[in-house]
């Protein structure tokens, strides 16, 4: 029975885009079949655009990587680096491929980060294999694993190299949680109230004190 490729594949068979391939179904320059609601192509129709048999033209490719850093404040810029160059080493030992590196200075609790938008809208084009990050809260402060299953549905995966953050982060989870806090207390007393000031002093000193 002849083999089908996924539309993915072929795109990397060939070097074309997911559009440019679509583009030529659309055409009827090359030959696909629906199965399951799905394109597939026939080997035979890669074949003959290549002209030679398609085991001669895959060769196995190192993983695409994008590194995400993040830090929480300006003043942390020298971690964000740190983060970087770690990452590129972990790239190198694992013989991997950089293809970008994305920053980003924003809490974790923050869902507009910039850097983050361009990592999901890089995930929808396919233009990387492996997101790579140096701990979990990187990403995100909460909900790691649904960010993990979107990535996943574009097949990437999402490796956290580190296990333990480093103790100076502490003060960026105390600052995000302070935020946490003061975003609730602002919806019950508003934020030009008395009530909202001394609580929030009250949590900050709590929070802060060892």
């Amino acid at each position: 029975m002849e083999r089908h490729y996924t539309t993915r594949e072929v795109c990397e068979i060939l070097g074309i885009t997911n559009r440019t391939l679509r583009r030529w179904i659309k055409e009827g320059k090359i030959r696909a079949v629906n199965i399951g609601g799905r394109w597939r192509i026939p080997e035979s129709e890669i074949k003959r655009i290549l002209g030679q048999p398609v085991e001669e033209i895959r060769t196995p490719r190192a993983a695409r990587v994008v590194i995400y850093a993040r830090v929480s404040g300006a003043n942390q810029k020298k971690e964000l680096e740190n983060q970087v160059e770690a990452l590129k080493k972990y790239i190198e030992q694992n013989n991997w491929e950089l293809v970008a590196v994305v920053k980003d200075i924003a809490s974790g609790l923050k869902e507009d980060r910039r850097g983050l938008w361009k990592l999901i809208e890089m995930a929808k084009k396919h233009e990387f294999d492996v997101l790579l990050v140096a701990y979990r809260d990187r990403l995100t402060r909460f909900g790691f694993k649904y960010l993990e299953e979107l990535f996943k549905a574009y097949g990437i995966k999402v490796v956290v190299a580190f296990q333990e953050p480093p103790k100076d982060f502490y003060q960026e989870l105390v600052e995000d949680l302070i935020k946490i806090f003061t975003s609730f207390v602002s919806r019950i007393y508003g934020k030009r109230s008395h009530k909202y000031k001394k609580v929030v002093e009250a949590v900050e000193q709590t929070i802060k004190d060892p």
